[in-house]
C-alpha cells in the first residue's frame, strides 16, 4: 500500500480531519501554496511510511502546523512490524522538538478500513436510526 492510499484512512477514520487541504502562503508578494496530509481542528499531521523518504516530516509537520496556526504531529505507518533506523531518526528528532509522534500498524490500518462501514452502521442503529433512518413515532 502507498503513502497516499493510507491517508484518506488516518485522516478521515482515526482523526477526523480534512485530507490533504490546500493552504495558500504568500512569501514576499509570491503566492504559493502546501498541502498538509490531514488537518484537524486542532494539529497539522504529516503521515509517512517508515522509509527514508519519511525524513523530512519533521519539518513538513513543523511548517505546516505554523501555516495552519496548529499544533504539528507525525504519524508514521510501521510496515514491518518492527522500528528500523528511519522510525528511530524521526521518533527521536520529533521528540527532540516536542512533536507528538504516533506509530500505526499497517495491518491495523487495513482492518480500519474494511470495518468502518459497520462500525458506522452500529452508530446509526445505537443512535436510534436503525438502517433506514430515524424510527416512526409511536401512535402515528
Amino acid at each position: 500500500m502507498r503513502e497516499v492510499d493510507l491517508i484518506p484512512i488516518i485522516c478521515t477514520l482515526f482523526f477526523g480531519g480534512e485530507v490533504e487541504p490546500r493552504i495558500p502562503v504568500t512569501i514576499h508578494a509570491a503566492q504559493s501554496y502546501i498541502v498538509p496530509d490531514c488537518v484537524t481542528q486542532g494539529h497539522a499531521i504529516e503521515v509517512g511510511l517508515d522509509r527514508r523518504s519519511s525524513l523530512d516530516s519533521l519539518q513538513q509537520a513543523l511548517f505546516a502546523a505554523e501555516m495552519t496556526d496548529r499544533e504539528p504531529m507525525i504519524v508514521l505507518v510501521d510496515t514491518d512490524g518492527g522500528e528500523d533506523i528511519y522510525e528511530f531518526r524521526i521518533k527521536t528528532a520529533a521528540r527532540r522538538a516536542g512533536v507528538p509522534y504516533v506509530v500505526i500498524d499497517l495491518a491495523l490500518l487495513r482492518r480500519w478500513q474494511m470495518t468502518a462501514p459497520f462500525r458506522a452502521a452500529r452508530d446509526q442503529i445505537l443512535s436510534g436510526g436503525g438502517r433506514d433512518g430515524p424510527p416512526a413515532s409511536a401512535g402515528g
